[in-house]
């Protein structure tokens, strides 16, 4: 379960772009942009949130049970 967390957090944080890498002759650096990477992150829980409590009760206010009697 902690495996699927961190890869959901190191998938927003790619996605952000707070990861920057530079190099030069001798050799590469990946530097971590913390501030964008909080905020990536962030942002990209509170979209899954609110897309995934918007769909649930959009399927609660479809789905009624009409009952007609004869």
């Amino acid at each position: 379960m902690i495996k699927y967390l961190l890869g959901a957090i190191l998938a927003l944080a790619i996605i952000g772009n707070a990861f920057k890498i530079e190099s030069n002759e001798t050799s590469w650096q990946l530097i971590i942009l913390k501030k964008e990477a909080l905020y990536s992150v962030t942002n990209g829980a509170k979209r899954i949130y609110n897309m995934l409590s918007f769909s649930s009760s959009e399927l609660a206010g479809t789905a009624a049970i009409i009952l007609e009697e004869d």
